[in-house]
């Protein structure tokens, strides 16, 4: 009997402890995860801003930023956000061509409790004037 004990106080304290880590882990609340430019002119890029806040205990890094394509290139806040504060991804998407309409992808890379993150932007292209 007291085996069984000491082996549940183990394992409640196991769990316990690994709660408490999950908890001050740092994580991305972003105002807005897509972003429609609607239409765009060929040619000419355009970029959007998606703010973010650190809801975490711990300083999120975001550690790399991969885009869908190449006509597609992400910004991003590279020094460490403390706790409350804000950091801004920049993404400005480049058409070289008209599309009916397009859909791109982001995926950020950090140390949050959601390590790999998504954001979208979409649109239509049109011919420049």
């Amino acid at each position: 009997m007291k085996k069984i004990m000491i082996l549940c106080a183990v394992v409640i304290g196991f769990i316990s402890f690994t709660a408490m880590q999950t908890d001050n882990k740092p994580e991305f609340k972003f105002e807005k995860e897509t972003h429609d430019f609607g239409k765009i002119p060929q040619g000419k890029p355009v970029s959007y801003d998606f703010t973010f806040t650190n809801t975490g205990e711990e300083p999120l890094i975001i550690s790399n930023i991969e885009s869908s394509c190449g006509c597609t290139v992400p910004k991003y806040t590279t020094t460490p956000i403390l706790k409350g504060e804000k950091g801004t991804i920049t993404v400005t998407f480049n058409a070289a061509a008209v599309q009916p309409s397009f859909s791109k992808a982001v995926t950020i890379k950090s140390n949050a409790r959601t390590p790999n993150k998504l954001l979208y932007i979409k649109g239509q292209v049109v011919a420049a004037l």
